[in-house]
C-alpha cells in the first residue's frame, strides 16, 4: 500500500482519556476535537458512551460539531452498549472483544466460538439499525492470541459482510514489527475490508510497529497526542508523523497542517498536567537542537546532514548550542554574526579556545558567551590580540 494511503484514527479522547492524569471535562473535549479535527486527522475517537452519564453526554456533543473529522466511538461487543452508542449520532462504531487465552480465561469468560455467536449478532444489528454507519470489529490482546483462533474469528465476520474495518490490537505491547507484517498480511489475505493498527509501547516498538503495519497493507492506525493511554500509551501522534514525514515528506505535508502540532501537543500537556518530554519526537525542547562542532558545521552548510525532519514545516527552528567545550569555530562565528559582530578568521580559534576553556571550569550561558564576544570584539578594537588573550588568561586562571 502506497504510504500516503491512509487514515489516522486519534484516540487521545478515548484511550489518551485512560491515561492517570487525565481528567478532560466536557469542555476539554470540544477543545482538543476542535483542535484535532484542525490539524486534519480523519478520524476523532471517543470514550464508549456506557462508561459514564458524562461520557454518553461528551460523545453526543462532539458527535454534534461540525468538524472534518469523523467521530468514532469505542464499545464493547455487547448488545446494550451497541444500542446506546447508535444514538449518540457517531458516525462510526469501534466494537472489540478480547481473543486471547489471558482475557477469555480471566475477563469476560467467553470461548472462541461463544465470541463468533456474540459479534455476529452485535455487529448484525449494528448494520441493520444503521446502515450508512462506519463499522469496525477488532479483537483485543490480538498478539497474545493463536493465529487460528484469531482467523477463525475474522474469517467468520468477514463472511458476513457487514463490517468495513477489521482490528488488530497490540494490547500489552509484545508486538514486533516482524509480528505485525505477518499478522496484517495475513488478514489482508482472508479480507479486502480496510484494516487497522492499534499499538501499546510497553517495548517501544509502538511508531515501529504502527510503521510496518501500513507497508504490510493496514489503512488506519490509532495514535494519541503525546502517545497518552494506558501505562505507557500508545503511538505518538507525533512519533507517527515524523516517520511518516521521513519517507513521505510531501504526502505528510500535504494531508496535515504539520505548523499546529506544537500548539496541539501544547494544549494535551497543559490538560494533562504534564511537560512536553524534552526528546519527544517533533515538538521535544531538544528536537532540533545542535551541540558537537562537526555537527554544527555541517549544519550551518547544510542542514540535511543532520535532519531528517525541516523544522521549518512544523512551524519551529533549529537551534545551535555553543556555550559549552564541544563548540567549534563555525558555531561561534555563526552567533558572532546574528549578533553583527566581526571576528577575523585568523581570532575565531583564539576565541573558540576561550569559550571552551571558560566552560572546563564553570556551566556556561548563551548569555555568557555573547557578552564574551561582545567583550572580545571591545578589547580588539581597543588594544589588539594581546590584550585579548591576557584577558582569557585572567578569566581560566
Amino acid at each position: 500500500m502506497p504510504l500516503n494511503d491512509f487514515s489516522i484514527i486519534e484516540s487521545t479522547l478515548r484511550e489518551g482519556e485512560q491515561f492517570v492524569g487525565a481528567e478532560f471535562t466536557s469542555d476539554d473535549k470540544v477543545e482538543i476535537a476542535q483542535a484535532l479535527s484542525n490539524f486534519g486527522v480523519e478520524y476523532i475517537e471517543l470514550t464508549s458512551p456506557c462508561a459514564s452519564p458524562n461520557s454518553r453526554a461528551d460523545c453526543t456533543r462532539v458527535a454534534s460539531l461540525d468538524l472534518s473529522s469523523k467521530i468514532l466511538t469505542h464499545i464493547r461487543c455487547h448488545m446494550d452498549d451497541a444500542r446506546i452508542a447508535l444514538d449518540t449520532g457517531a458516525d462510526g462504531l469501534d466494537v472489540v472483544i478480547g481473543t486471547s487465552s489471558y482475557l477469555r480465561d480471566f475477563s469476560h469468560g467467553k470461548t472462541i466460538d461463544e465470541i463468533i455467536d456474540i459479534a455476529s449478532e452485535v455487529l448484525t444489528y449494528i448494520r441493520t439499525s444503521a446502515p450508512p454507519i462506519e463499522l469496525r470489529f477488532s479483537t483485543e490482546d490480538s498478539f497474545r492470541s493463536t493465529n487460528e483462533d484469531l482467523m477463525r474469528v475474522y474469517k467468520s465476520i468477514s463472511d458476513l459482510n457487514v463490517v468495513d474495518r477489521f482490528g488488530l490490537a497490540d494490547t500489552v505491547g509484545v508486538a514486533t514489527p516482524f509480528q505485525v507484517t505477518d499478522l496484517v498480511r495475513t488478514l489482508r489475505q482472508i479480507t479486502d475490508a480496510d484494516i487497522e493498527f492499534h499499538g501499546h509501547n510497553d517495548t517501544g516498538c509502538a511508531i515501529a510497529n504502527s510503521f510496518a503495519a501500513l507497508n504490510a497493507g493496514a489503512t488506519h492506525i490509532d495514535t494519541t497526542v503525546l502517545g497518552i493511554g494506558e501505562r505507557n500509551g500508545i503511538t505518538s501522534l507525533e512519533g507517527l508523523i515524523a516517520r511518516l514525514y521521513a519517507s513521505e515528506p510531501s504526502s505528510v505535508r500535504t494531508k496535515y497542517r504539520l505548523h499546529q502540532l506544537h500548539e496541539l501537543n501544547q494544549l494535551v500537556a497543559d490538560k494533562v498536567e504534564i511537560e512536553i518530554p524534552f526528546n519527544h519526537y517533533i515538538t521535544g525542547v531538544t528536537a532540533f537542537t545542535h551541540k558537537a562542532g562537526i555537527h554544527a558545521k555541517a549544519m550551518l552548510n547544510n542542514p540535511d546532514t543532520y535532519e531528517i525532519l525541516d523544522p521549518a514545516d512544523f512551524g519551529l527552528t533549529r537551534y545551535i548550542s555553543i556555550a559549552h567545550k564541544l563548540t567549534g569555530w563555525n558555531a561561534v562565528q555563526d552567533r558572532a554574526a546574528q549578533l553583527g559582530i566581526s571576528i577575523e578568521p585568523e581570532n575565531l580559534q583564539t576565541v573558540t579556545r576561550h569559550i571552551k576553556a571558560l566552560a572546563d571550569h564553570k556551566r556556561l550561558t548563551l548569555n555568557d558567551v555573547d557578552e564574551l564576544l561582545h567583550q572580545w570584539e571591545d578589547v580588539v578594537n581597543r588594544s589588539g590580540i594581546t590584550a585579548v588573550k591576557e584577558e582569557q588568561d585572567k578569566e581560566t586562571r
